[in-house]
């Protein structure tokens, strides 16, 4: 959406095109509350801007046979090293020369995903904050192998998108997640330990740091599965490292599928 919106032509790839129809809606959904502010006086300036915005956007099922034509290539599959890895193979062998790969994971390391590749040099990551036409921040990472031609295309590329960027090594969670899932993990500890109750904890986040959320009422958003996944993750890279110790009220949580917002329960109940 952010890309098509900023004058790029865009190609959304899926597995299927019923999901890609869901997805097509959805950007035209976000366009027209984006312009609801942005042209609440110019209703017919609006309309145009989605039209065109929606003009660049393109959709296919085989990314194979789309990346011939593209620049930049930004993946956003499920956290799965080894799926990723065999679509970044792929995709190698049928990109240009000059395309640019760009991983948009929050938690794993974008070095195994361009040792996949043999454009090591013209890999890196940007990663997007949701919900990303209201999130202003991109994290761009540098690798040990990428130029610096291709760090200065993807400032360039976030710049263009109307993103404030900023530049992290390939380090466990970047700079926003490495400070953000080990505070959430203390919270959870916190409460395990029963020293305060999570609504408190919520309470004194908001007022007392002037977080939006309070970080049981993050985590539910994030979702608890994807909160574990990211824990495990850097327990296994780093298993003496207390701020990664994984959390048996998270773990109880996730195998009874209470989940957070997305199942109606997580550290709270929802409607």
């Amino acid at each position: 959406q952010i890309a098509a919106a900023s004058g790029h032509s865009v190609v959304l790839v899926d597995q299927s095109d019923e999901i890609l129809k869901k997805s097509t809606k959805g950007i035209e959904e976000s366009l027209k509350r984006v312009t609801k502010k942005k042209f609440a006086d110019q209703p017919e300036a609006g309309a145009e801007f989605i039209k065109k915005t929606l003009k660049n956007l393109t959709t296919s099922t085989d990314a194979a046979s789309v990346v011939h034509s593209t620049d930049l290539v930004i993946e956003a599959i499920v956290e799965n090293l080894e799926v990723k890895n065999e679509l970044f193979k792929t995709l190698d062998k049928f990109a240009p020369e000059h395309t640019i790969f760009a991983s948009n994971t929050s938690s794993l390391q974008i070095t195994k995903m361009a040792n996949a590749t043999t454009r090591q040099d013209r890999f890196g990551g940007l990663h997007f904050f949701n919900p990303v036409p209201v999130m202003k921040l991109v994290e761009v990472i540098k690798t040990p192998m990428t130029s610096q031609k291709t760090f200065e295309s993807l400032v360039d590329f976030s710049k263009a998108v109307g993103k404030s960027p900023v530049s992290c090594k390939d380090t466990p969670g970047f700079i926003v997640n490495r400070l953000l899932v080990p505070y959430m993990m203390e919270a959870v500890r916190l409460f395990e330990r029963g020293d305060a109750s999570k609504e408190d904890i919520d309470v004194a986040m908001k007022l007392g740091a002037g977080y939006p959320m309070g970080p049981f009422e993050l985590l539910d958003y994030v979702g608890l599965d994807t909160s574990k996944y990211i824990i495990d993750g850097w327990h296994s890279l780093e298993p003496d490292n207390p701020l990664f110790a994984p959390s048996p009220l998270l773990n109880k949580l996730v195998e009874e599928k209470k989940l957070g917002k997305k199942t109606g329960e997580g550290f709270y109940k929802y409607k």
